[in-house]
């Protein structure tokens, strides 16, 4: 590697281990505002909070220490851990956020364009670019999709987001059109990186394989914020269809009375 390199992963890694935490407590600050904009009981509120935040803590500490441990570094004979890290937190998450009356109650008086202008973070995947920039640090084949992917999603956040926000026609069609790229990305970016990287599923990139991004500080991506933005995906269009499910019932009450008062 060379000092050039060097001292860009290190200021790289120095750099997301305060935005990756900012990012967790934004997303805990949101859920706190919404559940307290429900009828929940206060003691409910603070219990169904912490179900969230304390496991969601964890699982970053957890992860971080993981990776600082070099565990999902790509060598031979290596356990295959990072796979089971992208797939296993959002089995787990999935069915029991989207089962939860008290994360629907939060759900619902939250904005629906929060979830969406939260992932502005995803620009952070530029990363790839910089890093194959960097004389082909990492592969091409997975850098210019992974990476632009990544960055266009974060870039068209905030006007999602702010279109769904105005109320304007077609703000959630725009909505779920987002959220389908961002998964289309995420999905493009770890297929890609599978193949490129060294062990049973590689198909390309045999004379510069992709060893960086299974090391710290990058490795963070697929290992963590590729579950929780494809979990904050997931959640966002629980919550525009319920959004839309809402509208019909108003819609469909409003024909009822007009019925009745004629």
């Amino acid at each position: 590697m060379s000092q050039e390199l060097s001292a860009y992963v290190s200021f790289y890694g120095a750099a997301v281990s305060i935005i990756r935490p900012a990012i967790i407590a934004a997303l805990l600050i949101g859920l706190w505002a919404a559940l307290r904009r429900t009828d929940l009981a206060p003691a409910t509120r603070t219990r169904t909070w912490l179900a969230v935040a304390l496991p969601l803590v964890a699982w970053f500490v957890f992860i971080w220490n993981v990776a600082t441990a070099g565990a999902f570094e790509a060598r031979p004979g290596a356990l295959p851990f990072l796979p089971v890290a992208i797939v296993l937190p959002i089995i787990i998450a999935l069915p029991l956020l989207t089962r939860s009356q008290r994360i629907a109650a939060a759900i619902d008086t939250a904005p629906a364009s929060w979830l969406i202008g939260l992932q502005v973070y995803r620009v952070i995947g530029g990363n790839f670019l910089v890093l194959w920039a960097y004389g082909g640090a990492i592969p091409g084949a997975f850098a210019l999709p992974a990476g632009l992917g990544d960055v266009l999603t974060g870039l068209l956040a905030l006007p999602a987001a702010l279109y769904l926000a105005s109320g304007a026609p077609h703000g959630r069609t725009v909505a779920i059109a987002w959220n389908f790229l961002g998964i289309a990305d995420l999905i493009s970016a770890v297929s890609l990186g599978a193949m490129t990287t060294p062990g049973p599923l590689q198909l390309m990139a045999f004379d510069q394989p992709n060893l960086l991004t299974s090391a710290y500080p990058s490795v963070m991506t697929p290992a963590f914020a590729v579950p929780l933005s494809l979990i904050l995906h997931a959640v966002s269009l629980w919550q525009l269809r319920r959004l839309s499910q809402r509208a019909r019932m108003r819609a469909a009450a409003s024909g009822g009375h007009l019925l009745s008062a004629a």
